[in-house]
């Protein structure tokens, strides 16, 4: 069976191991309307789907009827959307039959509680995003009025409040009432976040494993944390150079007959453990006496850029080996005093 989930809707095809079209049809995508599904199916059947973000609650709604439905990767079905002829129950068909011929691309279902846990870390980058927004907007407002102010200090609480106290007379009174606006959200998305942060770090199903990934020089808090609510389980990576492509810090080939080239980072990854990684391998050399040596050597070889991506490499390299074998990160000095891991 496959399933084209829409957000009022979901259209399914039920095929024989053939592919003759047992049955098809549309319900409501509701929780009635995949009972009034399932009470209709009289025999053994398995059914997939395209992800998407209404994934999460169907998938648990089935597992709790007592079916497990495959998760397609989109980026990996992408040809549906090249078809000449191209509708609901056309998608729904050829989900079917790259099911039933075994060529779907399935994706890794987390656990229903680390996928929660994932939506509120998700849930406080974006929270970050608008506090970056209200502070860029409380500068514009500031300099459309013509008004002297600190940079540095302008998102502190007594200097903004002296800052309001000087300015009445100078800016018009609707100036000054979106900078209260602007303030107050500032202060509620720079709370809220921390809370977030705090509340995670303590969980039960995350603390132990964010104080072993701690252990590096170098990962704080945010790191692992994005580390262990995106990666979920790390044994479903065989090899680093796994965890690097999932992670975004490869670049996409291609390769035809005697040629072969690379291009810029590939768009197929992670982005969340992207940004992260990155923004943690700038900051982590200045920790951490490994990553400062191969951020120094490949800094030889080209630019800050690619010192970066190698630094976000190796920090993949510690904390997939750390996640796997539960142990915490111990610095061994091999024959070229290169500190490894134990």
């Amino acid at each position: 069976m496959g399933l084209d989930v829409h957000k009022k809707t979901i259209f399914f095809c039920v095929k024989d191991g053939s592919g003759k079209v047992l049955f098809s049809g549309r319900i409501p995508s509701t929780r009635g309307g995949i009972d009034e599904l399932l009470n209709g199916m009289g025999y053994a059947w398995v059914g997939a789907m395209e992800s998407t973000m209404f994934t999460g609650w169907i998938y648990d709604y089935f597992l709790k009827r007592g079916h497990q439905l495959k998760v397609a990767d989109p980026a990996m079905i992408r040809w549906i959307a090249k078809s000449k002829k191209k509708n609901d129950r056309v998608d729904a068909a050829k989900i079917a039959d790259l099911l039933r011929c075994d060529l779907l691309p399935e994706v890794v279902m987390m656990p229903p509680e680390l996928r929660e846990l994932r939506s509120i870390l998700r849930f406080r980058a974006m929270m970050l995003r608008m506090e970056v927004k209200m502070k860029n907007r409380t500068s514009g407002l500031l300099m459309e009025s013509g008004i002297e102010y600190d940079a540095a200090r302008l998102h502190g609480k007594r200097y903004f409040r002296e800052l309001l106290d000087e300015i009445d007379d100078d800016a018009p009174e609707s100036v000054i009432g979106l900078l209260g606006v602007a303030r107050t959200a500032v202060e509620y998305f720079d709370e809220g976040p921390r809370r977030m942060i705090r509340e995670l770090a303590a969980h039960p199903l995350l603390k132990d494993r964010i104080e072993r990934l701690m252990s590096i020089d170098g990962v704080g808090v945010i790191n692992a944390l994005t580390w262990a609510l995106e990666i979920g389980d790390p044994h479903r990576f065989g090899r680093v150079r796994q965890a690097v492509s999932y992670c975004g810090l490869c670049s996409a080939q291609k390769e035809s007959g005697d040629k072969s080239s690379r291009g810029p980072l590939s768009k197929q990854r992670n982005s969340y453990l992207q940004t992260t990684l990155i923004e943690a391998a700038k900051l982590a050399p200045r920790y951490n006496k490994a990553l400062k040596e191969v951020y120094e050597r490949e800094l030889q070889k080209g630019n800050r850029n690619r010192a970066t991506l190698a630094v976000a490499r190796k920090l993949v390299a510690y904390m997939l080996n750390i996640d796997k074998n539960n142990t915490e990160f111990r610095p061994v000095e091999n024959l070229n005093s290169t500190p490894v891991l134990a």
